[in-house]
């Protein structure tokens, strides 16, 4: 085990970094290669979440340059117009410069600058009389803030199970989908294999998604011919490139993925060794209708899970490496009938409802595309099988002499996970994968480090109990086996103001962000006290149905009081949200701070080894603002909060720089793995070493240890890395994880549903969990499809983002407004000719939440029964430091106005948050809508338009050109 720089990183010479990279002097006078910086400062970007290596040279105490590592594991070099442009968002006029308290209304824009003392204190005397009465008065939700780890742990310790982050409204369904299925998710907690795979599969990506990683593999993919495969209703970006582009209907991948599957079980193309040894397919499900185990898995007295073993003609331990089971058949066990759980898979997707001629027409997708897609999926899969001449041990102590795989991968994001039916669909694609045992081997999904873990994983969420000046018994987030796990009060209502882990959205995972606003706002199911927030615009592109949100954070009760009383946000700028907050914590840039991108939260792990990274100050502040991590670690000493402070009621940690090197969340474990122990010679677990943030500085900011050659594959089951695994601390026992292609924790909740158990759901809410609780993926249609009048609004609606902007960050950035300054609905040809509409055309983009206007683009490359824009494009004057004229306020327009937060009342009058039924995933993309032109004296502006904000005291005024560079180039012609 090394700590030594990454092996696999660049190890082709042609990759490695020039030692003298100087070009050669070519006698024009012509300088090429001119000194542009004092010293270079390697450190992690933060334009988006893809944590890329990154080198800034500096040059007279300013940032002159940004350019790629060559040298860090997740980008190799490789840089994008968004990590290039970091310089301007540094430098950008909407910086924050100075605490604020509100003076005027809030939503107004009017405050006064106030000392960091008495902000802490406002916020101090606030948060400690809530922690004395009521702490769950207090909501704290984050967005993209990569220090959950951190975020958690303080209110955690704070008492209030009121905490979220971002991952509630981008991605719990492609989390939870597959932590509750394989034990490790895509993206960030896997990637595929570019180096063996031959036949790629892109669900619903985006460009700004892992935009360097897959570009990279994209390129591997293409020199070496392999497939990709694009199903997504918009052909941009990676789609535009893919050999096959499918350009499937919003909301029906499901169909598409279950009609797959009944392809090649019809064929019987699947790996049934695969499923036999490391899935539950073998195990024996009861199937007793009516009774209380009906569903569950067949046990023995001593708890194991039993299947029948096809030579013994008798029920064995499933786990028993010389059984035998049978993946199919009817038996009885102890007096029960029971069935296997492929026995259940085959019933199921073999029906004739998955046939392709069945979802076709559903799916925008003809039946013969459908067939033809599964037959490629398994000819690549058991044609062209790789074998790497590789020895390994499996979890039972079998030796293999070969690594076998199946070089098919797939890769999805969220695409997928913003619909209402999106956690079924997540499964499904895993449900596919694993039947042409595709996971973790050559060619195939790969699990990062620290994944794979148990499905689902531990911790359950901390929050039945909440005392005054009481930590949680654990960690506010986390992963419920049953009903038993729900935060619900004796009535079967929320204990949460987001709603999460409640018979609302029972596997909630990440929280609802996008709910607690309005829960707040109707103290629904109570009424808080503090909303404090981090680094997310919640009043604007964080939020559906904008308007709404808006009014509900200036709302007045009858006694002239805020509904929500007191609302603290910290942002490095001047969003749209800070004009709402109560009492603003400026934040650094990111070059301005430390960060920890930690294995305890999302690394930068990579399937042939884990790693973890860190951000650092290469300049200092040139304003009065403060990182908020340190600014939280601060307000936890003052509050007292344990484990914040020493016995004598001293601060335990000078600031989140000494937090990250010196807390310990068990022994041995800190937030960083590398470098560990007093002289830095352990990894994973070791001593405090207080040398550490040092180390990750002199290795360019980043840790990554490369496993053995016998490490790297088949992790759920493979000895020598389930042992590493519990090394490090990733898992507690060496035993192998088991992929749960049937969800037995699913199954406890529909069985509550029918009455069965001590925790039951209120009548209300019984036949939502039937339906949706379902132990096997399955297809509905989106909630609003459902609900809205189709003819009307017959078009589905979608936002994504440019690979060179990520969520409200970059249109403020100078050099990437030059890019995009005004966003457009993108209709398909044949589409407009039949709304009478013609390119450059200004329409009202309407649906039962609203109307938005904006100026259109038609194209070809988009499903016709579906129009999209770029989101967050579209601002509102006064914020982020732009000028009254500027395009994203005139022209640029946001698709959220029109999004609901809320479905349509069922029977009883009840709506729910519009969302996933499962997890409470925000479904951004149901919306439906129709585009109608404008009249010639309404084109030209967007609409709504909102009241300009007022700027913040001493908040220059936005200049009529922003430059750069300017006074570096005149410093070197008045050398020359």
């Amino acid at each position: 085990m090394s700590n030594a720089a990454p092996r696999g990183a660049n190890s082709a010479p042609s990759q490695r970094p020039l030692v003298d990279s100087r070009a050669p002097d070519e006698g024009d006078g012509v300088e090429t290669s001119p000194e542009v910086s004092d010293r270079i400062a390697k450190t992690t970007c933060y334009m988006c979440a893809c944590r890329c290596g990154i080198d800034v040279h500096i040059k007279d105490g300013k940032v002159r340059y940004i350019n790629g590592n060559k040298d860090h594991p997740v980008n190799r070099g490789v840089i994008c117009g968004k990590g290039s442009a970091g310089i301007m968002q540094h430098y950008s006029p909407a910086r924050l410069k100075k605490p604020l308290l509100r003076t005027g209304p809030r939503g107004s824009g009017e405050f006064r600058e106030i000392e960091w003392d008495e902000a802490l204190n406002i916020a101090t005397e606030r948060l400690s009389a809530i922690r004395r009465t009521d702490p769950k008065k207090l909501a704290f939700f984050t967005g993209r803030d990569q220090s959950q780890s951190l975020t958690g742990w303080w209110a955690s310790k704070f008492g209030t199970p009121n905490f979220a982050a971002h991952g509630g409204f981008c991605s719990v369904n492609m989390a939870a989908g597959g932590l509750y299925t394989i034990g490790g998710s895509f993206w960030e907690f896997g990637e595929p294999d570019w180096d063996n795979t031959r036949y790629f599969m892109l669900f619903g990506v985006a460009e700004d998604h892992d935009s360097n990683p897959i570009k990279i593999g994209l390129g591997k993919l293409k020199a070496r011919g392999a497939k990709v495969v694009s199903i997504n209703p918009c052909r941009t970006g990676y789609n535009a490139i893919a050999d096959d582009w499918i350009g499937i209907r919003p909301g029906t991948d499901g169909l598409f993925v279950l009609a797959l599957v009944h392809e090649l079980l019809k064929a019987g193309r699947v790996d049934l060794d695969y499923l036999l040894r490391y899935t539950n397919a073998p195990v024996l499900v009861v199937q007793e209708s009516g009774s209380a185990g009906d569903g569950l898995f067949v046990r023995d007295a001593d708890g194991n899970l039993l299947a029948w073993d096809r030579a013994a003609k008798q029920p064995v331990n499933a786990a028993d490496p010389e059984a035998k089971p049978a993946l199919t058949g009817r038996y009885e066990v102890g007096g029960r009938r029971c069935v296997p759980v492929f026995q259940l898979i085959a019933d199921r997707y073999l029906d004739e409802n998955h046939s392709p001629n069945a979802v076709a027409e559903r799916c925008g997708v003809d039946a013969e595309t459908i067939r033809r897609i599964a037959a490629e999926l398994a000819h690549v899969a058991f044609e062209q099988t790789i074998e790497l001449p590789v020895a390994w041990t499996d979890w039972a102590g079998r030796r293999h002499e070969t690594i076998k795989g199946r070089p098919v991968s797939m890769h999805a994001m969220r695409g997928i996970s913003a619909h209402s039916n999106g956690f079924h669909t997540c499964r499904a694609i895993h449900l596919l994968q694993v039947l042409l045992g595709t996971v973790d081997v050559p060619g195939g999904f790969r699990f990062k480090p620290p994944y794979p873990r148990p499905a689902p994983p531990g911790p359950k969420p901390a929050g039945k109990t909440v005392r005054p000046m009481t930590p949680l018994d654990g960690m506010p987030l986390g992963f419920v086996c049953g009903p038993d796990d729900l935060l619900v009060d004796e009535d079967g209502l929320p204990t949460r103001i987001d709603k999460a882990y409640s018979w609302e959205a029972p596997l909630a995972a990440h929280g609802l962000m996008h709910s607690v606003i309005r829960n707040a706002w109707a103290g629904d199911p109570y009424p808080i006290d503090t909303l404090m927030m981090y680094m997310s615009n919640m009043a604007w592109n964080s939020s559906m149905n904008t308007v709404e949100t808006i009014a509900m954070l200036t709302d007045k009760d009858e006694a002239g009081a805020y509904k929500i009383p007191f609302i603290i946000y910290s942002d490095a700028h001047y969003s749209e949200t800070v004009a709402f907050a109560d009492l603003v914590l400026p934040d650094t840039t990111y070059l301005e701070r430390h960060d920890c991108i930690s294995l305890l939260d999302r690394p930068i792990s990579h399937a042939d080894g884990p790693g973890d990274a860190i951000r650092h100050p290469v300049l200092q502040p040139d304003r009065d603002v403060r990182p908020f991590q340190s600014v939280l670690i601060e307000l936890g000493a003052r509050l007292g909060l344990p484990c914040f402070v020493n016995e004598d009621g001293s601060a335990k940690y000078r600031d989140y720089a000494d937090y990250i090197v010196n807390h310990e969340r068990t022994p041995g474990i800190g937030p960083l793995a590398g470098w560990r122990g007093k002289n830095g010679g352990s990894i994973g677990r070791g001593d405090v070493n207080p040398d550490q943030l040092q180390r990750y500085i002199d290795n360019g900011g980043f840790w990554h240890h490369d496993f053995s050659d016998d490490q790297r594959y088949y992790k759920m089951g493979n000895r020598a890395y389930l042992d590493f695994a519990v090394e490090m601390g990733f898992i507690a026992k060496a035993e192998p994880i088991v992929f749960q292609l049937y969800s037995e924790p699913m199954q406890r909740f529909r069985l509550a549903a029918r009455g069965h158990g001590k925790v039951q759901p209120p009548k209300a809410e019984r036949g939502r969990i039937e339906a949706y609780m379902d132990p096997l993926p399955f297809w509905y249609a989106p909630f609003e499809d459902d609900t809205v009048d189709l003819q009307k609004y017959p078009l589905h609606a979608l936002t994504q983002r440019p690979m060179h902007m990520y969520h409200s960050w970059g249109s403020q950035n100078a050099w990437l407004r030059q890019i995009t300054s005004q966003n457009r609905l993108f209709v398909h040809h044949q589409t407009a000719v039949g709304l009478g509409l013609a390119d450059d055309d200004w329409v009202w983009i309407e649906s039962i939440n609203g109307r938005v206007k904006g100026q259109i683009k038609l194209i070809d490359g988009v499903n016709p029964d579906t129009v999209w824009t770029w989101n967050a494009i579209g601002k509102r004057r006064g914020s982020w430091g732009l000028k009254d004229d500027a395009a994203e306020s005139n022209r640029g327009f946001l698709l959220n106005h029109i999004i609901g937060d809320q479905t349509a009342a069922d029977a009883s009058g009840k709506r729910y948050s519009n969302s996933d039924a499962v997890t409470g995933q925000a479904a951004w993309f149901d919306v439906r809508v129709r585009v109608v032109k404008c009249a010639a004296d309404e084109a030209g502006f967007t609409e709504p338009q909102f009241e300009r904000f007022r700027q913040p005291p001493n908040f220059e005024p936005p200049p009529d050109v922003l430059r750069f560079g300017a006074a570096f180039r005149m410093k070197r012609e008045a050398a020359e």
